[in-house]
């Protein structure tokens, strides 16, 4: 089974769960949150590039199967597709936002 280390899954059950009258996150804790969010998905993407330069190793002396190396570099591959899709996506929203007049 194929799975993403940056995606992971929500559990929607206790999201309808939730009373109301809760305490809201405040912006500094949203902002700590997204920060700790961010950095796993970024310490992900080099895990999975240190993966592939393992299973590299693996190959050249004989431990691993091409189709090994081939699925390792496509998920790098893949993540790191991403993470650039979501900078970029970052950089325009940034500089939209700087483009706004007061």
């Amino acid at each position: 089974m194929i799975t993403n280390n940056l995606i992971t899954p929500v559990n929607l059950g206790s999201i309808s769960g939730m009373n109301p009258l809760e305490r809201k996150a405040t912006p500094a804790e949203a902002t700590e949150s997204f920060a700790t969010f961010l950095k796993q998905a970024l310490d992900g993407v080099a895990a999975q590039e240190a993966n592939v330069h393992t299973v590299n190793d693996q190959f050249i002396i004989g431990k691993a199967d091409v189709n090994d190396v081939l699925i390792a570099s496509s998920k790098a591959e893949l993540s790191l597709a991403l993470t650039s899709q979501v900078r970029n996506k970052v950089v325009e929203a940034y500089q939209e936002i700087m483009r706004m007049q007061l």
